[in-house]
């Protein structure tokens, strides 16, 4: 079974050049949308998906940062 590791962060996460073969994906939720598109790639050759908290701009309050559709997208990749 191949496992990959999700990263929800914080400041840092606009430019993720840590990932190689690095793609963006967008998720529709029930919840409705994730504070960004997902990034999907690897590191060190491990799949891994980044989603920046608060956007890649920083444009989401912590107050307003939808959790649940944040999470449910990840949980879907």
């Amino acid at each position: 079974m191949v496992f990959k590791v999700g990263i929800i962060g914080g400041s840092g996460l606009e430019d993720p050049q840590i990932l190689q073969n690095a793609k963006e994906v967008e998720v529709n939720t029930p919840f409705g949308k994730p504070s960004d598109k997902y990034i999907e790639g690897t590191i060190h050759g491990v799949p891994c998906v980044l989603l920046a908290r608060h956007g890649r701009k920083h444009d989401i309050m912590p107050s307003d940062v939808n959790f649940r559709a944040n999470l449910w997208g990840m949980h879907s990749l």
